[in-house]
């Protein structure tokens, strides 16, 4: 008896392992679109990476992203920064 329960037992723990070692399949992050906001100055051709996004190295385009509000993740200001407070 005591074989045959050992016995069922491996055959169950080998089949365990077997499922746990599959890979789960990788999924490709979608692609965000990138909206490159302009500062007051008019800017004719200001330096981007190759997925669109503004290069932060740039004098140009740091002034672009000092103009602008930090905001959250889903769209609302960011409350932490003094410009977005309101003024009473």
């Amino acid at each position: 008896m005591k074989k045959l329960i050992l016995a069922a037992g491996l055959l169950l723990g080998m089949a365990g392992f077997s499922v746990a070692q599959t890979a789960p399949a990788k999924k490709e992050p979608a692609k965000k679109e990138v909206k490159q906001t302009t500062p007051a100055k008019k800017q004719e051709a200001a330096p981007a990476k190759k997925d669109g996004t503004p290069d932060m190295r740039y004098k140009t385009n740091k002034a672009a992203a000092d103009t602008t509000k930090k905001m959250k993740k889903d769209g609302t200001p960011d409350m932490r920064y003094k410009a977005n407070k309101k003024k009473s």
